[in-house]
């Protein structure tokens, strides 16, 4: 028997969510402050841009999630994490921003076509922007359901730009483990979602 919260377990589940993905950030915050980490900006950075990832993965994962466990209430969670995906992005964006350039636009956006994984990155971010800012009622309603839902289909963009990111960056290490790891699980994510597609529309063609 599928589980279904009533509102007030949903209250709780959200607020436990909320914490626990807050939770990498105060203890990244916490350690360099504390001077543990010997490269306090390779620390964030690497932080900061993994727990993006993580949580773009974790946000795929609702549908499947919803679709196999009969779990619907788990979607109320999924704008949460999406939101929290582009608070990692952003912050892993004003570590390189800061930490790198110093504020500097122009330098900034030299290193930005200079180098192709931080091009790629840096589209990535750019495109998860509107997401962020569309993402209450209100825009739902703004912009018409359909709309909306076209706009969040960036997301399947996304994921993939920011494993290719991950990839190139690694790639000067010949350290691919991590990036193949991310990569099978969105790909798995995102072929998920072409299967129940094709088999949608092939149910509605012999209706």
């Amino acid at each position: 028997m599928a589980f279904n919260p009533s509102p007030k377990q949903l209250t709780v589940i959200k607020a436990l969510v909320f914490v626990l993905a807050l939770l990498p950030f105060l203890r990244m915050a916490w350690l360099v402050a504390q001077g543990v980490p010997v490269e306090p900006l390779e620390f964030l950075t690497r932080g900061t841009g993994d727990w993006t990832l993580y949580f773009l993965c974790i946000t795929l994962a609702v549908t499947p999630l919803r679709r196999l466990s009969g779990w619907n209430w788990v979607i109320k969670l999924r704008r949460m994490l999406g939101l929290y995906a582009f608070f990692y992005a952003l912050l892993h964006f004003v570590t390189f921003f800061w930490f790198d350039h110093f504020f500097d636009i122009a330098e900034m956006l030299k290193d930005v076509v200079k180098r192709p994984f931080i091009t790629v990155g840096f589209i990535a971010f750019l495109l998860l922007i509107p997401l962020a800012v569309t993402s209450t009622n209100a825009m739902v309603k703004r912009l018409g359901g359909k709309r909306w839902l076209w706009l969040h289909r960036l997301i399947y963009l996304i994921a993939p730009l920011g494993i290719l990111h991950f990839w190139w960056m690694k790639a000067g290490k010949n350290d691919f483990q991590e990036p193949i790891i991310f990569g099978a699980i969105v790909a798995l994510l995102l072929a998920m979602r072409v299967y129940w597609s094709y088999a949608k529309k092939a149910q509605a063609a012999r209706a």
